[in-house]
């Protein structure tokens, strides 16, 4: 596929702090792609390297089209009414004032409503309509549904299909991995400032393994890493053999089972441990 972004060997220093190392990937156009990390794995940092806001020492970046950015919360002035910072984004596009945007997304009622009037539903549209006014052909979103209800979850992620239904290359950024799992269609994951993981969410289910999680309730505690609630954890690939060794582990120490539950990993688990494997 023809590549939105190209990124070749990039880095990027704070001081003596190497927050981006070396790093390379490529955004399919057309495509949702996510670029997930822990916090200071350099996520943030290399966004802000491709949207053109920050400056990076050495690499590569290749942009293949037009670019609209989410807003953060604190973006706009708190006394900047909706349709004012809708006319305002306008005249920065120089496009036409062209309400369709505004009132896709519900905001004709919000018009002469102050910014720090609305609620977080209400500005995470805005931010997401402002982004749109130029027609970007790649879309960079920053958490678009953090502190958002479970209806204004839906309905953002709506929009986002839409606009993947058009064309449109998003690139995201997301601490949701249901989210992540439901929209994106390849993710790439950062550790310490290195590119861990890039590509589908079956491949990276495929390449850690059928994982499965045992949890189980003893009588008294088993020995191991994990520990939920009053259940102790064991992540398997073979749900029979590591089942069969803990409860004969239980009969030699004559420790009673009192519950045992089986489930497979999640796209969260799978993400934590390769975000936090160590990387030379």
């Amino acid at each position: 596929m023809d590549s939105a972004i190209q990124i070749d060997n990039l880095t990027k220093s704070y001081g003596t702090n190497t927050v981006i190392k070396d790093i390379s990937f490529a955004v399919n156009r057309g495509e949702i792609f996510a670029l997930l990390g822990t916090n200071g794995a350099g996520k943030t940092t290399t966004l802000e390297c491709i949207e053109g806001i920050r400056k990076y020492d050495s690499g590569t970046i290749k942009v293949n089209g037009k670019v609209g950015v989410q807003l953060q919360s604190s973006s706009l002035p708190t006394n900047m009414k909706a349709i004012e910072a809708y006319h305002l984004f306008c005249r920065w596009n120089r496009v036409p004032v062209n309400l369709d945007l505004f009132n896709l997304f519900e905001l004709a009622p919000l018009k002469n409503k102050q910014y720090i009037e609305m609620s977080t539903g209400q500005k995470r549209r805005l931010h997401l309509a402002l982004a749109l006014i130029g027609d970007p052909d790649i879309i960079f979103l920053d958490e678009p549904t953090a502190g958002l209800d479970v209806e204004g979850r839906v309905s953002l992620h709506g929009y986002i299909r839409k606009l993947k239904e058009q064309g449109k290359t998003i690139v995201m950024a997301s601490h949701d991995m249901a989210e992540v799992e439901s929209l994106c269609d390849r993710i790439a994951i950062l550790n310490k400032g290195k590119i861990a993981f890039t590509g589908t969410i079956n491949e990276l289910t495929n390449e850690m393994g059928e994982q499965c999680l045992i949890h189980i309730k003893t009588e008294r505690p088993l020995q191991t890493a994990d520990c939920e609630q009053d259940y102790a954890v064991f992540t398997t690939q073979n749900i029979g053999d590591t089942l069969l060794e803990l409860l004969e582990i239980c009969k030699e120490t004559q420790n009673t089972v009192i519950d045992i539950k089986i489930e497979r990993a999640t796209l969260e688990k799978r993400f934590m441990d390769i975000a936090k494997e160590s990387i030379v």
